[in-house]
Parts: structure tokens; sequence; C-alpha cells
């Protein structure tokens, strides 16, 4: 029954995702505009990293896709809320879990895709990566997709309007990204930075993946950037499900 109504949630906004190209094309503009205009900046510089530049920039730039994307898919909800869609989807029969599934997953599939496009545009530009490493760097982009998918949700259902949701996601997607090094290896800063970096758990998903860029892949950073991802992902999924069960969407 979960997996029949998580697929028939999932074909529903994969065929709404489909019928606009422009969304999937957009999402990835940002992260490509930073590896034409940053990403040669870079070059030759040392990083203090065992990659070159591009393994440093790209397994960031392609969490940083995940994390201004999948933080504000809640907007979805908050526009269903207000046409009456949520309201429908009450009276179905549908299993509550299979309305955040399908949504996620649908997710999930779309940000791995526009990684794809991004990878295949940084191996234009000069990125040299082991293709365990890069394939790993899309396990990764969906784990987080799935963590981050399901808040942003959670929050959308607990909330009235964007006025409220925005901010929100604005107060922690920005110091994530500041204080995880998706740009810059955080090593290169402070030790007061580096120590503080070390309790945003995307600092270790973003650690996993450029040491599986370089093909490095029994480290400890490896092992624990699997480990947080796997559990925010499980936590959040988990925060997610309770959310739409409460509020019977």
């Amino acid at each position: 029954m979960l997996v029949h109504d998580t697929a028939l949630v999932f074909g529903r906004y994969a065929r709404q995702t489909l019928r606009s190209r422009f969304q999937m094309l957009f999402g990835v503009l940002m992260p490509l505009l930073y590896l034409l205009f940053f990403g040669p900046l870079l070059d030759g510089l040392p990083l203090g990293s065992s990659g070159d530049s591009w393994q440093v920039l790209i397994p960031g730039l392609l969490l940083q896709l995940v994390l201004f994307g999948a933080s504000f898919t809640g907007f979805s909800i908050i526009v269903e809320k207000s046409t009456g869609v949520v309201e429908r989807m009450r009276v179905t029969p549908v299993s509550r879990l299979a309305l955040l599934l399908g949504r996620v997953l649908r997710d999930a599939l779309l940000f791995v895709v526009q990684a794809v496009l991004l990878v295949l545009a940084a191996l234009a530009m000069g990125l040299r990566a082991p293709l365990p490493g890069v394939l790993i760097g899309f396990a990764f982009v969906a784990l987080l997709t799935v963590a981050l998918a399901s808040l942003s949700y959670a929050l959308a259902m607990k909330v009235a309007t964007p006025q409220e949701f925005g901010p929100v996601i604005n107060a922690v997607a920005m110091p994530a990204m500041l204080l995880s090094g998706l740009m810059l290896p955080m090593t290169l800063g402070p030790a007061w930075l580096d120590i503080a970096s070390h309790f945003t758990p995307l600092r270790y998903l973003v650690d996993a993946v450029r040491d599986a860029y370089v093909g490095s892949y029994a480290t400890s950073h490896m092992l624990y950037g699997a480990l947080v991802a796997v559990t925010f992902a499980v936590a959040a999924l988990a925060a997610g499900a309770r959310v739409f069960r409460r509020a019977g969407a």
C-alpha cells in the first residue's frame, strides 16, 4: 500500500516537473555561475587539499545546489494549501507518509539530474575525478535532498505564508553555507572557525565528497560523512512524516 501510494504521488509531481523544464535548468544556474566565474580563480592556488582546485570546488557546488534548492521545496506546499490541493488530499485514502515520500523522491531525482548536468559542465572545464567518486557524490546529493526537503515540507505545513517560510530558511541556509566549507576548505581559516564548522552537519558531507573526488574512499571523512548523511536523512524524514500525519495532509 505504501509503495503503491508513494509511486502515485511521485508520478504526479514528476509529471509536473517534466512539464516545467525551466525548473530543472534554472535550478542549476547559480552553481553553474560559480563554476564559470569562481572556479578559474582557484586554479593553481594552494587550497590545503590533496586534490586540485576543481576537485575541491565541485563537491561544494553539488551540495550547495541541494542546500539552496531542497531547502525551498516547501514553497510548493504553501501554494498547494492556498489553492486547496492539500485540503483535497486530506480526504483521500492515500497514506500520509506516501504524500511526503513521493514528493521527496521526486526532489531527490531532480537534484541528482541537476548534479549530473553540473558535473558534465565541470568535466568540460577541466575536472578530473574517478567515476566511483563521482557516483558517491551523487549518493550524497540524494541523501542531503531527502533530509532538507523533508524538513522544508514539514516547516511549510506549519506556516501560513511565504513571508514566514522564507526568512526561516535563509536564517538556516546561509550560516550552513558559510560554516560548511562549500566554497573553500575550512582548514584554510582560523582554528576557531574550523572548530565551529564541525557543529554543522553539512561540513562532514563536504569533506566526504571531496575525498571521494580524489579517489580516497577508506577515510575517516568518508565514514563520518556517510554516518551523518544517513542519520540526518532518516531523522529528517521521520520528523517530516510526523508533521504530515498530525496535519492529516
